[in-house]
């Protein structure tokens, strides 16, 4: 039974062969207006005969990280030159960007682009001053995601994928950031923000629309990831060979 369904799945295209594997709409490669991978559209803020390299600042950078990797393996710098180009041009990755570092690091061009689009954390388009990400896989979806989800839509007035009026804010719905313990949970730029409530949500909002900082971490003043309800484990000190407690310490 296996092998015939394997032998029908051979035959179909890759998005009708995902949709028998998947019980939800498949979301292709160049959907949406932040997932523009299939091919380069030519505007004029991204036009691929454009001037770009890195600052002088950001050109010593590039010569500190590459000299990080054996001779010979400079490619392995791809991921970090594309984060340090993202950073210098807003947030977002022109072409020219792109082809800047494949030319730095003697690369094929489309070696880069393989990178570039393949890694959720690099965006092909532009995007806000503060790139606000929403984590709703399963562990924050279970802590309620979708009330971040809505605030954010209350507060800045704009849908998923979309980037306010004033180029301030971009907000975007991703996968799990790592932070499940801590859930719900938004990124900001490099900052995470956990614990939310939907007070919680708006303030931050509130407060880099004003030109503030708010303070990154979990809102109910966790340490890390340590149990709201305090240690229910671990609360005396280790027993055992070689974890004995010295009288003369």
């Amino acid at each position: 039974m296996l092998s015939s369904h394997l032998k029908r799945l051979a035959k179909l295209t890759v998005t009708q062969a995902a949709r028998c594997l998947h019980t939800t709409g498949v979301v292709q490669s160049g959907a949406g207006p932040h997932n523009a991978l299939l091919s380069h559209l030519e505007e004029d803020e991204n036009k691929a005969d454009m001037a770009w390299e890195f600052t002088e600042e950001n050109k010593d950078r590039c010569t500190g990280i590459i000299a990080q990797y054996p001779d010979g393996h400079q490619q392995a710098a791809a991921i970090p030159l594309l984060d340090l180009a993202q950073r210098q041009h807003g947030g977002w990755l022109p072409l020219a960007a792109m082809n800047h570092v494949a030319a730095v690091l003697d690369m094929a061009p489309m070696r880069i682009y393989e990178v570039a689009t393949f890694y959720t954390m690099f965006n092909r388009n532009p995007v806000g001053k503060y790139h606000v990400q929403i984590c709703t896989t399963t562990p924050c979806m279970l802590r309620d995601s979708d009330m971040v989800v809505r605030a954010c839509k209350e507060n800045l007035g704009i849908g998923m994928g979309e980037t306010t009026a004033d180029k301030l804010f971009t907000v975007c719905e991703v996968e799990c950031l790592g932070a499940c313990v801590n859930a719900p949970m938004m990124q900001v730029n490099d900052a995470y923000y956990e614990d939310l409530s939907e007070e919680d949500v708006h303030e931050i909002l509130d407060g880099l629309r004003e030109g503030r900082t708010p303070k990154p971490g979990s809102r109910i003043d966790r340490f890390a990831s340590e149990p709201i309800n305090g240690l229910t484990s671990l609360t005396s000190p280790p027993t055992g060979p070689g974890f004995g407690m010295r009288e003369d310490l």
